[in-house]
């Protein structure tokens, strides 16, 4: 089998990406990138990824240098073997060198493993996770993903909308959070009322707010009465000194952080100097499948939960549930509540949520996700 086309397919959203001014759903991204990888034996693979989408494409299509280091991705890939992922990972890595690393080069390479293992599950006719090692589970609970409102009552109103579809966890994050501590602390008190001690909530502080290590702290312990489950990205990516002294101060909150890392290179360095208690690897962003068995890994070796970040349509949705089946210890599945048309309408076979609030893993081959092609065309833009 070999590769024959890797195309890049930008998506227009209908509404812009804007959060809620009262207690309705935020839409999510106005542009979502997709990845196709299409092969000579007619199996094709897919991808989702949270990047900038017009870059994106740009570095697919960018075209051959002869230097090895700065080349366009799809040069780089056509003719060679989908199953050969680490191979292709090291090639595409070493290809991009100059301009990647991390970034919009990593995402793409993210999307493009990802899509190789579709390819390859469809080819076996097995599941990803099969081919990932096995499964210590076929369900996932799942908690819901969206962004605070902007008072409490439109935060009661939305957790109640949450607990209505059979959610038992519900994340909330960014939107107002961080623009007045007051408030910040009013939302949760008010989402803990509501869902009552039997509902996990999780808060996705935002690290754009540029608090200090201090700042931090002095939040984590405001918000210990309503028992959150964990406070995310609190910190900048980049601060894994910051994210060691909140944990060193003995606070009692999981704390959680990773969706902006990349590579195990780079989650050894948040695992081992952040002494973070959840990593958060995005598999869109952090490299694919191929180096999150190594984030894996060092977040096994030191003792600390894994629970990837997922916000974009099923097909990534899919993919960390794959992920999660194959974790020794699983937290959750990160599901994206947004209303956006375009997230829902490109899913053929949607997941869907189990009155027990738990996802379970798809069971088809390769991600077990269908792609609507007519749909992808509607929403496409380039």
């Amino acid at each position: 089998m070999k590769i024959t086309d890797v195309e890049g397919i930008i998506l227009k959203s209908p509404q812009l990406y804007t959060s809620p001014t009262g207690s309705e759903e935020a839409s999510g991204v106005a542009y979502c990138f997709l990845i196709k990888v299409s092969t000579d034996e007619g199996i094709t693979g897919w991808s989702d990824v949270e990047t900038a989408p017009h870059v994106a494409a740009s570095l697919i299509d960018a075209p051959a240098t002869g230097s090895g280091m700065m080349e366009g991705i799809k040069s780089l890939v056509i003719g060679e073997d989908p199953f050969e992922t680490e191979r292709l990972w090291d090639k595409i890595y070493r290809g991009t060198v100059y301009y990647g690393r991390r970034g919009v080069a990593m995402q793409v390479l993210s999307g493009f493993d990802i899509a190789c293992h579709d390819i390859i599950g469809k080819a076996v006719n097995r599941p990803v996770y099969k081919i990932l090692g096995g499964a210590y589970r076929h369900e996932v609970r799942a908690y819901a993903s969206t962004l605070f409102r902007p008072n409490p009552d439109d935060i009661k109103r939305a957790c109640e909308y949450y607990l209505e579809k059979g959610f038992t966890a519900i994340k909330f994050g960014w939107g107002v959070f961080g623009e007045d501590r007051r408030r910040d602390i009013k939302l949760v008190e008010a989402a803990r009322k509501t869902v009552g001690d039997n509902v996990d909530i999780m808060v996705d502080a935002g690290w754009k707010q540029n608090r200090s290590a201090y700042d931090a702290i002095d939040l984590l312990r405001q918000l210990e009465p309503y028992n959150i489950y964990w406070l995310e990205d609190f910190l900048h990516p980049e601060c894994y000194e910051g994210y060691r002294r909140v944990k060193e101060a003995g606070v009692k909150t999981r704390i959680a952080a990773g969706e902006q890392e990349a590579t195990g290179w780079g989650f050894r360095q948040l695992i081992q100097h952040g002494c973070i208690d959840v990593a958060q690897p995005d598999l869109s962003r952090c490299g694919g499948f191929t180096h999150a068995r190594k984030i894996l890994w060092e977040a096994e070796a030191a003792g600390i939960d894994v629970c990837p970040h997922a916000w974009l349509t099923d097909l990534l949705t899919a993919a960390s549930l794959h992920m999660n089946a194959v974790l020794p210890r699983s937290l959750f599945l990160e599901y994206n509540v947004s209303s956006s048309p375009m997230l829902r309408d490109i899913i053929a076979n949607p997941i869907k949520l189990e009155q027990s609030g738990m996802m379970k893993v798809p069971q088809g081959p390769g991600l077990g996700i269908e792609i609507d092609e007519k749909a992808v065309q509607k929403y496409r833009v380039n």
